[in-house]
């Protein structure tokens, strides 16, 4: 399961809205074939490695990462090729949580009278797959927030000069998640501040996110960069109050425009944004916004992991911005605490890794 794990672990950044999955096929103690699913509409990880091994695939036993399907959506049913392969047991790691399957691949399974045997390393499929759960679940995208700061929280100094915080390898790793997720997010403030490209710059390439630029009154120029260079890339997030003239011309140039009605305090309402994100099949966001945006996040729920990087420097200021700004929390109690919390090292940076939780036993 973990050689499956690992093969699946090759097509992040590829297979959205799909979920990564990886497939051995295993006879006589040894590994006969191997798949995983490289991309949306392409054949799944068990169609792969039915093909490699034909009718060796008879009394073997197939390991996969996610319960197979049992339903026609880009493909067909994996549970029927399996079957019809000859394969005698099924080892998942995780059943999927896709209400069209959702047991039903399992259940078809048993019924043809494989031996199905579920939940072998299955928290780490679940990590694996957490954007595809969040989104098939929840119907909105996971959505993680990616930040710098020196030991002393700062973002910027006083004076907003933030290049570089982090070092190389911090920065690298920055692109490697923006290749991960299908958008990545920003506020009005970053966009007029930095002109930001917001793409990925890997030595290898990679996958370009979509751009979500949260701007409640469609401040943003013309001429900034995330909208003249590939603008059908990018989508604005306003209000109904923005100028109507401005959106018209952002729509000329090729700007997915979403507008939604203001919150009481003129702003974009951001569980309804996400909403809409989810209905575009977007299944992952990662934040790089200011402090605005990033409180903004949190005191709506809306942030489900985070990658902060602390750098050994030092700014001072008390008008030095932080990653998290807006009012705060009033306690201790309030505070949003970080679970499954994981610490790496890139160069002389720390990486500070973990899961938001907002409820309190």
């Amino acid at each position: 399961m973990q050689l499956a794990l690992d093969l699946a672990q090759k097509a992040r950044g590829y297979t959205s809205p799909n979920p990564m999955v990886g497939a051995i096929i295993v006879k006589n103690g040894k590994v006969i074939g191997s798949g995983f699913h490289q991309r949306a509409g392409m054949p799944h990880a068990e169609i792969i490695a039915l093909r490699q091994v034909g009718k060796e695939a008879a009394g073997a036993t197939m390991y996969v990462t996610l319960e197979p399907c049992a339903h026609t959506g880009r493909t067909a049913p994996c549970t029927e090729k399996i079957i019809a392969a000859g394969i005698k047991r099924v080892v998942v790691a995780m059943t999927d949580p896709n209400p069209l399957v959702n047991g039903k691949g399992i259940k078809q399974l048993k019924a043809a009278g494989l031996e199905v045997q579920c939940g072998v390393l299955a928290q780490e499929a679940r990590q694996l797959n957490e954007a595809f759960i969040k989104y098939i679940t929840c119907k909105r995208p996971f959505s993680a927030l990616k930040t710098g700061m020196t030991l002393d929280g700062k973002i910027a100094t006083h004076t907003k000069a933030s290049r570089w915080i982090t070092g190389a390898a911090s920065r690298r790793y920055g692109h490697l998640l923006r290749h991960q997720y299908d958008a990545i997010m920003v506020g009005i403030g970053t966009v007029l501040a930095d002109d930001p490209r917001l793409n990925t710059r890997l030595p290898g390439g990679g996958n370009d996110p979509l751009r979500v630029i949260i701007d409640s009154t469609a401040k943003i120029p013309l001429t900034a960069r995330v909208i003249s260079e590939n603008p059908e890339r990018t989508i604005i997030a306003t209000t109904e109050a923005a100028d109507k003239k401005k959106i018209a011309a952002l729509r000329a140039k090729g700007v997915e425009i979403i507008s939604l009605p203001p919150t009481a305090e003129g702003k974009v309402p951001l569980g309804e944004m996400m909403t809409v994100l989810g209905q575009k099949e977007i299944t992952s966001v990662l934040v790089e916004g200011g402090s605005t945006l990033n409180f903004a996040l949190f005191a709506a729920g809306l942030i489900d992991k985070v990658h902060f990087f602390i750098a050994p420097l030092i700014f001072g200021g008390t008008a030095a911005p932080t990653p998290v700004g807006g009012k705060g929390v009033a306690t201790v109690e309030e505070a949003w605490r970080l679970t499954n919390v994981n610490y790496d090292f890139y160069e002389d940076d720390i990486l500070i890794t973990g899961y938001v939780q907002y409820t309190r036993n």
